[in-house]
């Protein structure tokens, strides 16, 4: 079994965090309920809380991993989406 990526745990410590998707969570938000999930449960503790979600509610686990992978892509510029405190920022041309 490989390891996780930083973005997988991500969206893990999302998807177990309190925030939910009718909150429409700003970029701040978002980080910090990550922040907080990884200091309540750590990098494993997350993976474990998700894969119990997946075996109790697996109807409903899909639609959140979904929801966190975009919302954690976004608020952390991962694979896809440009960082925030990136956006709109020009890169210089090679000359």
């Amino acid at each position: 079994m490989k390891d996780p990526s930083i973005s997988e745990i991500r969206a893990d410590a999302l998807f177990v965090s309190s925030l939910q998707r009718t909150d429409e969570p700003s970029t701040g938000q978002v980080r910090q309920a990550v922040a907080t999930a990884m200091r309540q449960h750590g990098g494993w503790g997350c993976i474990g809380l998700v894969a119990q979600e997946y075996g109790e509610h697996p109807e409903l686990a899909g639609v959140r991993m979904r929801w966190a992978l975009r919302l954690t892509a976004g608020a952390f510029g991962e694979p896809g989406e440009p960082a925030p405190a990136a956006a709109g920022c020009h890169q210089p041309h090679a000359a």
